[in-house]
């Protein structure tokens, strides 16, 4: 939500006017705040993949995760993604307009002309990118496999432990679709901005760069169908409103 307040405003009135309106100040105001809040989403993914991992995974981790951890966790998330989005702005890297010229991003351009700018975007492709990506991949892996040999331990659950496992695994389950839908919107578009970074000036057409852009910034939209489908849906199927709902349906028939 917050990227849709700081960001999706510009963009959408620079794009009314066919530029950046906003000057270096705004330019730099914008990249920050989607880096910011794009890393964030992205670190917010892989401690949930972790936290997903330990308790199927390794079970006695659940006992001692307590509600202070996940204050800590989420301190230590925004802290990370405040510190990389910063560093653009005191000298290492840098934001600028994007080549259609209504949003600004990162300065991708800038590995091309000097050594400073190519480890910057190195270092952020490793720390924010590609390290992030394998935590979850490793850790949803590990927990396909775990559910694959657990399968017939948990049938000889009881009730409780069986429901509880059920919720662990259905939570997990949603967490794994919203890290998959966040990955493809976002790839796509660090591919082509590596090429702009690495590969020849100009190579990729303002057409182009246009869709991963334009897919990147549509990742907001997932999490609600995510959990609408696959969350809401069933409690709203036990809910007493809809309960009366089928029932007034079902009298609107007979009669």
């Amino acid at each position: 939500m917050r990227p849709l307040v700081t960001g999706k405003p510009f963009f959408a009135i620079a794009s009314f006017a066919h530029r950046w309106i906003f000057g270096m100040e705004g330019c730099r105001f914008y990249g920050w705040a989607g880096f910011f809040f794009g890393c964030g989403s992205l670190i917010t993914m892989t401690i949930v993949s972790l936290d997903r991992y330990l308790k199927i995974c390794h079970m006695r981790y659940g006992t001692w995760f307590k509600r202070h951890h996940a204050f800590l966790a989420m301190l230590f998330i925004w802290l990370y993604a405040a510190f990389w989005a910063t560093m653009p702005l005191v000298g290492w890297g840098d934001y600028a307009p994007e080549p259609f010229g209504t949003s600004c991003t990162l300065d991708w351009w800038k590995a091309q002309a000097s050594v400073s700018g190519q480890s910057f975007v190195m270092t952020i492709l490793f720390f924010c990118l590609i390290l992030p990506t394998i935590i979850i991949v490793f850790s949803y892996v590990k927990i396909i496999f775990k559910v694959k040999s657990s399968a017939k331990e948990v049938s000889h659950f009881d009730t409780r432990n069986k429901s509880s496992h059920v919720l662990e695994m259905k939570l997990t389950k949603v967490a794994m679709l919203i890290c998959a839908g966040f990955l493809i919107a976002w790839i796509p578009y660090a591919v082509v901005s590596v090429w702009s970074a690495f590969g020849e000036p100009n190579s990729v057409p303002i057409a182009v760069s246009v869709v991963p852009t334009l897919l990147a910034k549509s990742s907001a939209m997932y999490n609600p169908i995510i959990y609408q489908v696959i969350d809401c849906k069933p409690a709203c199927a036990k809910s007493s409103c809809f309960k009366v709902l089928k029932k007034r349906k079902h009298y609107n028939t007979s009669r």
